[in-house]
């Protein structure tokens, strides 16, 4: 192991063959904390798409962290469900949904059966907005601390900030002590909820007052290359490519068809690369309102960026307008990390990327090329499935609703009618087994057993939670996605497609430099940003202090 080498003669070697050691597990940087820690997600962004593009990216937008930071080639998540707020809530609590009750996006109530929304909270309301009784408006149901928590405990005059087109992708990273904005889609504005504060500080009210979103109505999205430069990917147009909102070619205009800027227009700027470019001038508002990292304090910006998700869920990560997409956000990237370097000062933060999520290849677009992939209908499987446990149980609606990635029961009625759970889960998972697309089902007592050895078993036991989470999960097939719409692509499952996301950093002299080829989770993010910034890590944190490349001396 490197650590028996003496400090000095390892620097030396870095210094000589710093790709060489990028991969050793060094010591921890002794630099002072960064005045600003920038953590940006870019929601539904597989690795493999990071890889695939190197060549045509920008100088200094993800390349920024590829040539000049430290990158991880083998991070994964650790949970089997792998959705946007599961992974938001993993990110910088360090902690699987086991621990933060985020078991998915929404799931229902195992007493009740009544919708959950993972930060639904109906105390709460949006500042100046309308608040649908599910809209995410607090981080109540996490039962998790972050960085950003822990950070504003040892100091309450240190800020955190987390913007994201999404409710959750700002809530959830934000924790219980920082403050969320969100987008909201009917009105091309940003706003938080009266959880973190009774009305807007005046930046917020100013950024919304010149009503940036409107600037985008009649812009097109027009690729960035020419059409040659585009042949790794799907062509446009194709029958599973998801043809609504800005259709599913490129150039696409916003808001053809609409007279002025409304909800519709609003709603479409998201699955765009201009949702993007909104976000982040957002983020350089709030860095301006809020005076992040103009002092000795450290402070958090936490930027999750949504569109990607839109665009993979529309047209598949395989896409010709996938692609483009990426190098639209490498351009916004490029431009954000120049205003950082300018106003904040190129050696005073850290900045880090990661995902919340990988993505599945498009069925049809699989199939197409010889592999097993399709679609399951989940109306279909749980007609069969009581269809079944009829026939043994007797009468009754026995399994009542899907939830996250597994199934509830009626446990009153089984009560009433003397079954033993154990026996329900069971023969449920016997009748799910030889269905299409199932490839495994955990029941109750396998998620409660120490049983290591089982493939995706322990995946699925990090992403339950015991008093949230239904009793019996189910796991597709390699390809196989749950869902009845026959156009686009999804995920949530525990192969590499989904797990497999970039963990990118870049400041140097906190996080050094090279490729680091060691597996690592996501997990392990926070507990590292924690040491950063030379605090605790979070209480609940289940990672590792990352193997970061040698540090590079001020």
């Amino acid at each position: 192991m490197q650590a028996t080498v003496p400090g000095f003669l390892l620097a030396a070697i870095c210094g000589y063959f710093l790709t060489a050691c990028a991969s050793a597990p060094t010591a921890p940087s002794v630099a002072p904390p960064p005045k600003l820690l920038v953590f940006m997600v870019v929601d539904g962004l597989p690795m493999r798409q990071v890889l695939a593009y190197r060549d045509q990216l920008q100088a200094d937008g993800f390349k920024r962290f590829l040539d000049q930071g430290a990158w991880f080639a083998n991070a994964h998540y650790g949970h089997g469900h792998t959705v946007t707020a599961a992974g938001h809530a993993t990110m910088l609590t360090g902690a699987y949904p086991q621990r933060t009750s985020i078991i998915s996006n929404e799931w229902r109530d195992a007493k009740t059966g009544e919708p959950v929304y993972n930060t639904g909270d109906t105390a709460y309301h949006y500042i100046g907005h309308k608040t649908d009784p599910l809209a995410g408006t607090s981080p109540r149901n996490l039962r998790a601390e972050t960085v950003g928590d822990v950070l504003r405990e040892q100091d309450s005059e240190s800020k955190v900030i987390s913007i994201s087109g999404k409710d959750r992708g700002a809530i959830l990273p934000g924790g219980h002590k920082g403050t969320a904005y969100m987008y909201m889609s009917e009105s091309g504005e940003f706003a938080s909820s009266t959880y973190y504060m009774a009305s807007h500080p005046q930046w917020v009210s100013s950024f919304n007052a010149a009503k940036p979103a409107d600037a985008f109505f009649g812009k097109a999205w027009s690729p960035l290359l020419l059409e040659v430069e585009y042949a790794r990917s799907v062509p446009d147009g194709q029958p599973w490519q998801f043809n609504g909102a800005n259709g599913n070619k490129l150039p696409a205009i916003l808001g053809d068809k609409h007279d002025k800027p409304g909800p519709l227009f609003y709603a479409n700027i998201l699955p765009s690369p201009f949702g993007d470019q909104l976000t982040l001038a957002f983020a350089r508002a709030a860095i301006e309102g809020e005076q992040l990292g103009a002092d000795a304090k450290t402070d958090i910006l936490s930027v999750s960026l949504s569109s990607h998700d839109y665009i993979n869920h529309a047209f598949g990560p395989e896409s010709r307008l996938s692609h483009d997409h990426m190098l639209q956000l490498d351009l916004h990237l490029q431009d954000f990390f120049k205003y950082l370097d300018n106003k904040v000062g190129a050696g005073n933060y850290v900045a880090v990327l990661t995902a919340d999520h990988g993505f599945a290849d498009t069925p049809e677009w699989a199939k197409s090329q010889g592999r097993d992939a399709g679609r399951i209908n989940p109306t279909q499987v749980m007609t069969e499935l009581n269809a079944g446990l009829a026939k043994k149980f007797g009468a009754g609606r026995w399994a009542t609703h899907f939830s996250a990635a597994g199934i509830l029961f009626d446990e009153k009625l089984m009560a009433a009618q003397g079954i033993k759970p154990a026996d329900m889960y069971q023969e449920a998972k016997r009748l799910l087994l030889p269905m299409t697309g199932i490839a495994d089902v955990f029941t109750l007592a396998q998620l409660q057993s120490s049983d290591t050895a089982t493939p995706y078993l322990e995946a699925m036991r990090k992403a339950w939670h015991p008093e949230v989470a239904a009793p019996l999960q189910v796991v597709v097939k390699p390809g196989w996605l749950f869902g009845s719409r026959p156009t686009g692509s999804s995920h949530g499952t525990p192969y590499a497609y989904d797990t497999h996301v970039p963990i990118l950093a870049w400041g140097p002299q906190w996080v050094g430099r090279g490729e680091v080829a060691q597996k690592v989770e996501v997990v392990d993010i926070a507990p590292s940003l924690a040491k950063i910034l030379k605090l605790r890590a979070p209480s609940k944190s289940q990672g590792q202090v990352l193997p970061w490349p040698q540090p590079l001396s001020k």
